[in-house]
């Protein structure tokens, strides 16, 4: 058990380390529009005022103050008024235009920030390392910034820090920051910054972390103490998985050795089962942990390395010179036996992180479906409708989603242990 809870740090610090800066920043409303609203009115009632007391005064007392009024209001109603609600309502409904691809990434991208729901966020700590300026730590909340625009922070040493919402690219479409990415400037002068920030997916794993040391901890803690009684509890209900593990997967595809694979296996199944089965609590932020591309190439590398350290010479003699094989023949062979070392945990990878994936994305896509029938609130009886339909859909993928949790952990397990197996694999002797 100890060396269970041992393999399951150095993933998690393995997975937090390649996460990267991967992050979006996160939509707080249209609370811009409304200032802009706010201010033009307001600014225009100062201007009618002044010109009308202007002109009041200058003309004198004999001058019809209720024609003036009149006239003002008119002009005001007829004019004025209608230019502001033609142009900026209109400006204003053409950035509120729903984007179904936009919601979606939105949604399954990772974050500097937990989005539980409208307006309510929890921020994460930003850690950046600038050359020349040291380690700066500031919570997510300082980058100001509404919709889907950039974010800034203007720091009281004279940094100043931008969260992009967009790809940058120079004229000559050279990358100069990603969606997500955070830059940094000095008297306007670019900086170089490694981010290392506790993002969406750094925390959801450092909370999966914690549980799984309590579980398994409590869990070896009642072996101990009573030993050869029947379990109790939460060592009752993982009883039968840790079994499932070990007599249909480990022993199976590894054989004699099975015991020594038994700690990374036993921790990326419940790994990978965990973070999914969090990926489908609603409400919670929307956390797409293994859908996240630097966690699955953490545990694709993993396998990589535990398969080839772990290779004996029979393994390492059928991929570099095939015996039996004719020498044109091995000529052909060799490379495509080589690469296929790298081709196997990128399967891996790819399988994982496109397979959770899809089913988020199929949830939102549905979701979405009731903002595009609803048209913006003209058309209330398609949005119904399609809102009824898509709700039922949503159960059923959320059910099918549960499956999948379960079905990738144990697929992925599968493979690594296939994989061992055949690195530690010792001919028959006859």
């Amino acid at each position: 058990m100890n060396r269970l809870i041992l393999s399951l740090v150095v993933l998690v610090a393995f997975a937090v380390s390649s996460t990267g800066t991967v992050a979006v920043a996160q939509d707080h409303g249209h609370a811009d529009h409304a200032e802009g609203v706010d201010h033009d009115h307001a600014a225009h009632a100062e201007e009618a005022d002044s010109d009308h007391a202007g002109h009041d005064h200058a003309e004198g007392a004999d001058h019809d103050h209720a024609t003036h009024a009149e006239e003002a209001d008119a002009d005001h109603a007829g004019h004025d008024h209608a230019d502001h609600t033609g142009h900026d309502h209109a400006d204003h409904a053409e950035s509120k235009e729903f984007k179904a691809g936009d919601f979606i990434i939105h949604h399954i991208a990772d974050a500097h920030d937990i989005h539980l729901f409208g307006d309510v966020h929890i921020p994460l700590p930003v850690i950046l390392y600038i050359e020349g300026h040291g380690l700066k730590v500031f919570m997510s909340s300082a980058l100001e910034g509404h919709g889907h625009g950039d974010r800034h922070y203007d720091a009281s040493e004279g940094v100043s820090y931008t969260m992009h919402a967009e790809d940058v690219v120079d004229a000559d479409g050279v990358a100069l920051a990603s969606a997500g990415s955070i830059s940094a400037a000095f008297n306007g002068q670019k900086l170089s910054v490694w981010d290392v920030s506790i993002t969406k997916s750094v925390f959801g794993m450092l909370m999966i972390l914690s549980i799984m040391i309590w579980m398994f901890g409590s869990i070896a803690s009642q072996y101990k103490k009573n030993p050869g009684s029947a379990p109790k509890g939460m060592a009752n209900a993982l009883e039968p998985l840790i079994l499932f593990i070990r007599d249909e997967i480990a022993k199976p595809s590894i054989g004699d050795k099975a015991d020594k694979f038994m700690p990374f296996l036993l921790t990326s199944f419940f790994f990978i089962f965990f973070c999914n089965l969090l990926g489908l609590v609603p409400f919670l932020g929307g956390f797409n942990i293994t859908g996240t591309i630097g966690v699955t190439i953490v545990l694709a590398t993993l396998v990589f390395l535990l398969t080839n350290l772990n290779g004996n010479k029979h393994y390492w003699g059928h991929i570099m010179w095939p015996p039996g094989v004719p020498l044109p023949v091995k000529l052909i062979l060799v490379p495509i036996e080589v690469f296929g070392i790298i081709m196997k945990p990128t399967v891996l990878m790819i399988r994982l992180t496109a397979n959770i994936s899809a089913g988020h994305i199929i949830i939102l896509a549905f979701s979405s479906l009731i903002f595009i029938f609803g048209n913006g609130g003209e058309a209330i009886g398609a949005g119904t409708g399609m809102g009824v339909f898509s709700t039922l859909f949503m159960i059923f993928m959320y059910g099918l989603e549960l499956l999948v949790a379960f079905l990738q952990a144990f697929v992925f397990t599968l493979l690594a242990a296939i994989y061992f197996g055949d690195a530690t694999h010792e001919p028959a002797h006859h």
